[in-house]
């Protein structure tokens, strides 16, 4: 007996070298084929490192009209986009914030910064040139700021990035990573960041919330996506597809592979296993 496929009802995908082309654009063939997923019945999840003023214009960019979910900053926070209401987070503490600033003191060309609710901080007294670049990616402006005077203002901190050039943040990882993991989850997203979430926190942990909220069970659930943040996220579900332009590790670890993000591999993806 053939045994029937659980019909997809739910697909996360992840944003940069998979939503998005190598220009930060959406191609016009994945906003197609996700309006068409939608029209289906199927549940679209962002499912990002990106904090919300990155995600927004994007997101405004697909057109969708049901409510949608949006896991930012690598699993930390999850937002409805019905009313943009906070479902669900995972924040850190101040004590944990002074931890990660003595860490770094010894590597005064690698900066911490703090994703919060509604700002991008670097923590000094300036925002260094590769901060500064980093936060314009995401449409904002990062503001320099101490923990003390963060404290003050009791704002939530979801994540932390330490920030360099790629040699920079090599050696700072090398020498400190031991400890970080120790309290906290960390990978290294891009060569000049290296990212900091609460220990246990990453987007497979947003998305496993997410989908005993709205109760639907792990095969019904596709995940796309191409990098080192997106490896738990993919692991999480049978219904997993790298992206051509992924790493020959994230490809062994997927049941599909679909092509590069500058080929609207999402849209093959969820045409050829979502909507077949």
């Amino acid at each position: 007996m053939i045994e029937e496929k659980e019909m997809i009802k739910l697909i996360a995908i992840d944003m940069d070298g998979t939503l998005l082309n190598d220009e930060k654009k959406i191609p016009k063939e994945n906003i197609q084929a996700i309006k068409e997923a939608t029209q289906a019945g199927i549940k679209i999840v962002l499912c990002t490192g990106r904090p919300m003023s990155g995600i927004l214009p994007y997101f405004n960019e697909l057109g969708l009209t049901k409510e949608e979910y949006i896991i930012m900053n690598n699993g930390c926070s999850t937002y409805s986009t019905k009313d943009w209401q906070l479902i669900d987070s995972a924040t850190l503490t101040h004590d944990e914030l002074i931890f990660l600033e003595e860490v770094v003191k010894e590597f005064p060309n690698v900066c911490l910064t703090l994703t919060a609710e509604n700002t991008f901080y670097a923590v000094g007294e300036e925002v260094p040139e590769i901060v500064a670049y980093d936060a314009d990616l995401v449409f904002t402006k990062a503001k320099s700021i101490s923990l003390d005077a963060l404290r003050n203002q009791e704002e939530i901190v979801f994540q932390a990035m330490y920030m360099g050039l790629d040699a920079d943040v090599t050696a700072f990882q090398e020498a400190v990573e031991e400890a970080l993991i120790s309290k906290f989850s960390g990978v290294r997203s891009q060569d000049y960041i290296y990212e900091i979430m609460p220990q246990g926190v990453t987007k497979a942990r947003g998305l496993k919330s997410l989908i005993a909220k709205l109760g639907l069970d792990i095969n019904q659930v596709m995940a796309i996506g191409d990098a080192p943040n997106d490896i738990e996220l993919l692991d999480l579900v049978p219904n997993s597809v790298a992206m051509g332009n992924a790493s020959d590790e994230i490809k062994s670890r997927c049941k599909y592979i679909t092509v590069d993000n500058n080929q609207a591999g999402v849209a093959k993806a969820i045409y050829d296993y979502a909507l077949r």
